[in-house]
């Protein structure tokens, strides 16, 4: 006798998926397994589950899935929800609601701490993402007979960031010489740039000429980046919400006259898009970046003959940054400046600054763009030219 063939099963990539509509409920989703038989089984399984929320009015079993598809349509107008998306893509393999717990984020856990050797924070951003979700499940999604689809919101553990997070790492002036050495020149620029402004990665990969503000009393120009800056993501804006202003000090300023001319748009170019010319670069912790990190540090290395500093060694772009700060505390530098030209909130308004007042910053800013003796960074500057 011939075995009657259970409909709406699929394979993909070598996995049964269920795609089948009983009385006017459409079922769509992965069986999680490659095995035909054991698929079948867990269809059977989804259609009595089905039939007793109708006969006997049991709440619907929520999948993750389905939970993540809410979220991202509920918000999907928030400045990170590509970075949401890229999370939840992540966290696919959950199951049922019902079963999210520590035990079952372990293994996402343990993935992007050893394989994709992510810190805990951002471990912690993408566990926080699924807090905010099973916390709309319990208090606000319901289903038709007014019931949550979830009871509880488990106790889910996050990591300890105190612990495992990387101290900032400002760099000497012999690590800046020689790591800066050691990028290729569009990076070079960046960094330069970076490293003497304070800015964070993205207010520099998509710096525009058109945030260019002529100071003409005091002989110079600022950069004043919108507060609905979109940085990598276009809905993403400037990370404390006002508008960020940018002082340029002489070397800061030679770097961007260095780059005049080469891109209308883009204040530093980079590659070539679609045939349309260059484009903006996406990030500057790029492959390109993390092989001169290492030969800058076995370059310090043959030069000290000892260890480098891991710090080093494992240099980040957000280093630059801190880098700056460090300086500017060193120079003596007073704390609401620091604050301003590290784009910090501090009350003030950034657009409002008086002509004598940008003065009194870049002169602060100043104070940082002289090196060592050897003036490494004027040598960089030069390297183009070469």
């Amino acid at each position: 006798m011939r075995t009657k063939v259970i409909t709406g099963l699929s394979q993909r990539n070598r996995i049964w998926h269920i795609d089948k509509k009983v009385d006017g409920i459409r079922l769509y989703e992965s069986t999680r397994v490659s095995d035909r038989q054991e698929a079948e089984r867990y269809l059977i399984h989804r259609l009595e589950q089905l039939r007793q929320q109708k006969v006997y009015r049991i709440r619907q079993v929520r999948l993750w899935e389905e939970a993540a598809a809410q979220f991202i349509k509920e918000f999907e107008d928030q400045p990170s929800i590509q970075l949401t998306v890229q999370y939840l893509k992540q966290l696919h393999p959950l199951h049922c609601l019902n079963n999210i717990d520590d035990e079952a984020l372990e293994p996402f856990i343990k993935h992007k701490l050893e394989v994709d050797g992510v810190s805990a924070r951002t471990v912690n951003i993408a566990l926080e993402r699924v807090i905010r979700i099973l916390n709309l499940c319990a208090r606000k999604w319901q289903d038709e007979e007014k019931r949550p689809w979830l009871d509880a919101v488990p106790m889910i553990k996050k990591q300890d960031e105190a612990k495992a997070a990387r101290k900032p790492y400002p760099l000497s002036w012999e690590e800046q010489s020689i790591l800066f050495a050691e990028l290729p020149d569009h990076l070079r620029r960046m960094a330069l740039y970076k490293v003497n402004t304070g800015c964070r990665e993205q207010e520099v990969c998509k710096l525009r000429w058109e945030w260019e503000i002529k100071v003409p009393e005091i002989g110079t120009s600022v950069f004043l980046i919108p507060a609905g800056f979109g940085g990598r993501h276009e809905k993403a804006g400037v990370k404390n919400g006002d508008e960020r202003l940018v002082v340029l000090n002489s070397v800061a300023m030679s770097v961007i006259d260095e780059q005049r001319g080469l891109h209308p748009g883009w204040v530093f170019p980079y590659g070539v898009s679609d045939g349309q010319g260059p484009t903006a670069v996406h990030r500057m912790n790029d492959s390109a970046w993390k092989k001169a990190r290492v030969r800058a540090a076995d370059k310090w290395e043959q030069i000290h003959k000892t260890s480098a500093h891991p710090g080093f060694r494992s240099i980040r772009v957000h280093d630059l940054k801190h880098s700056f700060g460090r300086r500017l505390r060193a120079a003596g530098v007073t704390e609401e400046d620091r604050k301003a030209l590290l784009g910090h909130k501090n009350g003030s308004i950034t657009s409002h600054y008086s002509g004598a007042e940008l003065g009194q910053l870049i002169d602060a800013a100043n104070k940082v763009s002289a090196t060592d003796s050897r003036g490494p960074v004027l040598t960089i500057l030069k390297r183009k030219q070469a």
